[in-house]
């Protein structure tokens, strides 16, 4: 076998590989060996059939793409090792000579990793962060802590919106029972709108004990298409009616939902919290800052296949990501009207920043010499270790040559990336 290799541009690469006739040959027998068992013809027994035979009564090219197949995957990778060239994404195969007896010829267009010629990358300028945090900003996490705190007491009054009511319901459309249009000891805010438009609005006034008759007409675009734009009658039963009563935000207050004794105290902690919030916030702007003028700076030219490839990793990434909540993709796809090719789509700018990124700091990291030493690689598997509830030799063990340079790179890359943002100036 033997390779031939073509630069293109933008980053790109062609790889013309070529097999030996003899090995095409050979996968033509094995294709025919792999599936003769099912191929049957008249006056030979079930499998029994000769290779020649079928080819002069089917043609030759029955078994090409089998054979194929069953030789790119390990030519392709053979090839890419000899090629010596780093590959950034999948090949884009193209089958240029396929005949027997002749040898078998395709090619893979690769991107390959571009070169980058770093321009300013140290005393960056940046806009200068203000940090602050405002009484409204205390108070609106005072709120929240309320919020959860809050219970709700039965009352004997008409319903209002804001309050909840327990209501049993039947509904029908011309009389007749509809799936899904029943429920009982049902708990619903009104004026929340999580019913259909109109529902809540016809509790308004109700007490416990009314019966209440609720006329509705569902949306056009009502997600379940054999209920779109019909008119339906609720039956309701009110059970109770509930409201909010929340706890007054005093010393008592901070004591339950805090460590602190004084509200003072509690608001304090809360605006320190915020104030270290804030201050991680502004690091990482001022670090994105840093790393958009240091990629302007820079000369790289990133072949749009790597991007895809990028993509298509952050595609699966946010999938395992789903799954770990219960959920899938394709339910993904649903609620935002998506599918695969536009969510990549969606996903492109950021993989281009992404790539962009990292080229830059794995530069930065070879102008300046950085390296992860044996004490930082320790230090990262101990807490690997510690976040899977392992022993720290057992976590060794489990890591691979391949992973232990990932994890070395990854230092090597936020050490850079401290270089950089530490000489970084902040405009006044």
């Amino acid at each position: 076998m033997s390779v031939q290799i073509e630069k293109l541009e933008k980053s790109m690469a062609k790889l013309t590989i070529d097999v030996p006739a003899i090995e095409f040959e050979k996968a033509i027998t094995q294709a025919y060996n792999k599936s003769k068992g099912q191929i049957s013809l008249p006056g030979f027994r079930k499998g029994k059939v000769p290779q020649v035979m079928l080819e002069k009564i089917y043609g030759a090219e029955m078994f090409y793409e089998d054979a194929a197949n069953s030789i790119m995957p390990k030519a392709y990778e053979e090839s890419a090792l000899q090629s010596e060239l780093n590959i950034v994404s999948m090949p884009k195969i193209d089958v240029t000579q396929m005949e027997k007896g002749k040898d078998f010829i395709f090619t893979a267009e690769v991107a390959v990793k571009p070169e980058v010629v770093l321009g300013q990358y140290k005393e960056i300028e940046v806009e200068k962060a203000v940090i602050s945090v405002t009484d409204e900003e205390i108070d609106a996490e005072i709120k929240q802590a309320q919020e959860k705190n809050v219970r709700e007491v039965i009352v004997d009054r008409s319903a209002e919106s804001g309050n909840t009511v327990v209501i049993d319901y039947e509904g029908t459309i011309d009389g007749v029972l509809f799936e899904g249009g029943a429920a009982v000891d049902h708990s619903l805010v009104l004026g929340s709108n999580s019913f259909i438009p109109g529902f809540e609005e016809q509790l308004i006034g109700a007490k416990a004990e009314d019966d209440v008759l609720v006329n509705v007409t569902f949306p056009e675009e009502y997600q379940a298409q054999e209920l779109a734009g019909k008119e339906a009658v609720f039956k309701c039963k009110v059970h109770e009616v509930k409201i909010k009563e929340y706890p007054e935000i005093d010393d008592e207050f901070a004591q339950d939902v805090s460590e602190f004794d004084t509200l003072a105290e509690y608001k304090e902690s809360i605006k320190q919290e915020l104030m270290t919030k804030k201050e991680a916030e502004a690091k990482n702007e001022m670090q994105q800052q840093v790393m958009d003028a240091i990629i302007l700076n820079t000369e790289m030219e990133i072949p749009d296949p790597m991007v895809d490839t990028q993509a298509e990793q952050m595609v699966d990434d946010y999938a395992q990501r789903l799954s770990y909540q219960g959920l899938e993709m394709e339910q993904y796809y649903q609620f935002t009207g998506m599918n695969e090719e536009s969510f990549k789509e969606q996903l492109k700018p950021q993989a281009l920043k992404n790539i962009q990124s990292r080229l830059v700091l794995e530069a930065i990291v070879a102008a300046e010499g950085i390296v992860a030493t044996d004490e930082e690689l320790n230090d990262e598997i101990a807490k690997m270790a510690e976040s899977y509830k392992l022993e720290v030799d057992k976590m060794e063990e489990y890591i691979s040559d391949e992973e232990r340079d990932n994890i070395q790179n990854e230092i090597a890359a936020q050490k850079a990336l401290k270089l950089v943002t530490d000489s970084a100036a902040e405009k006044e």
